[in-house]
């Protein structure tokens, strides 16, 4: 298991939003274009590049969640108490 893992993510206040960006991900649309669209998170504005980081930064759903992914895979829809993400595992 990594110690660390690089990701992106897109926030969004609803599973629907959530869900219908996963649908613009399957069609072909870039993860950094629509974060810098439509996250609700700062870093949306970099595309929702987070960085690096270990394990007990982020809270406990995204953490597993992006832990579990592999290099460029995209997560299904991680509930939060700040909303719903989409996780991108960038390295």
């Amino acid at each position: 298991m990594p110690n660390k893992v690089h990701c992106a993510h897109i926030l969004v206040k609803t599973e629907k939003e959530a869900n219908a960006i996963l649908e613009r991900l399957k069609i072909g649309e870039k993860f950094a274009k629509i974060a810098k669209e439509v996250s609700l998170c700062s870093s949306g504005k970099g595309g929702g590049d987070l960085g690096a980081f270990s394990r007990g930064k982020m809270v406990k759903e995204f953490e597993k969640a992006a832990f579990a992914l592999q290099k460029g895979q995209v997560s299904p829809v991680v509930k939060t108490k700040f909303g719903y993400h989409i996780i991108r595992r960038l390295e």
